[in-house]
Parts: C-alpha cells; structure tokens; sequence
C-alpha cells in the first residue's frame, strides 16, 4: 500500500503544471490605491480577438480571444468564467476589465492584486483611448512605466 500511494505522490510531482496567465513576482500596483472593475463591461462585449498593445505581464503583440468559457493567448487555451460582469476568472487567478471603451474597440484589464496589467485593442492601434486607458490605469495603481509599449 506504501508503494501505491508513494507512486501516486511521484506521479503527482511529474503532472504538468495547470497553464495560467502569465505573472510578474512584484506588485504592479500600489495596493493602497482604490481599485475597480466596469459594472458594465460585460464578458459578451470582451468576444472576439484583440491585441496587446501596453502591458506587463502581457507583452505588446500578444494576441487573445474572449470565447464565453476561454481566453487564448497565443494560441494557448485557458478556462474562463465571469463572476460578475466586469469581474472575471482565468483558471484561479482574478482578471478585472478596469475600463472598455463605449465602442468596444480598447480596454484596460488587469489583476487588482497587481500580478499582471495590460491594454489591449481590437485593431492594435488604439489612437487616443491608449491615454485614456493609461489615465484608468494609473488612477488604480498601476506603475506604468513598468508597461512595456505606449
């Protein structure tokens, strides 16, 4: 009985790691900052495909699909759920949309925890909702100059 449940802990420990969002180990965000997510960015407005075009944790270029029950990033597929709209789950770890555009067109997301930040964009060129989502961004928090791209 020893050896089975000895194999069973081995076999564990060997198990591939569950994908996840990718993390920074350093807060992006000062956690003494308020922080919110759009009640009304529902995950039906997310759908379709977008492109990264400021981020941390996320890299400008990247690319991602909102499916009703999965986010791909670059062609990986995570499970999703939203909790509430605006509030969602990739896997364990929290995604809020902290501000989407009228439009649909660019959104600001991130961990309100600060592990990973980024704007997106449907086309990849924002225009002047990159300031606008910067603007969202720093008011929650999050150290943009640790943002790679605009």
């Amino acid at each position: 009985m020893r050896r089975v449940a000895a194999l069973i802990l081995l076999l564990g420990a060997c198990s591939a790691k569950p994908v996840a969002l990718p993390r920074t180990e350093i807060p992006l965000r000062n956690p003494t900052a308020q922080v919110a997510s759009q009640a009304d960015a529902a995950l039906s407005r997310l759908a379709g495909g977008w492109v990264v075009v400021s981020g941390a944790g996320l890299a400008p270029g990247d690319r991602l699909t909102f499916g009703r029950d999965f986010i791909v990033l670059d062609g990986v597929s995570l499970p999703l759920r939203e909790v509430t709209p605006g509030r969602l789950m990739v896997g364990e770890d929290a995604l809020w949309v902290h501000w989407l555009d009228a439009d649909n067109r660019t959104a600001a997301m991130g961990d309100p925890a600060g592990s990973r930040v980024w704007i997106m964009d449907r086309t990849g060129r924002p225009g002047e909702r990159l300031r606008a989502a910067r603007e969202i961004l720093d008011w929650y928090g999050y150290d943009l100059a640790r943002m790679e791209g605009g």
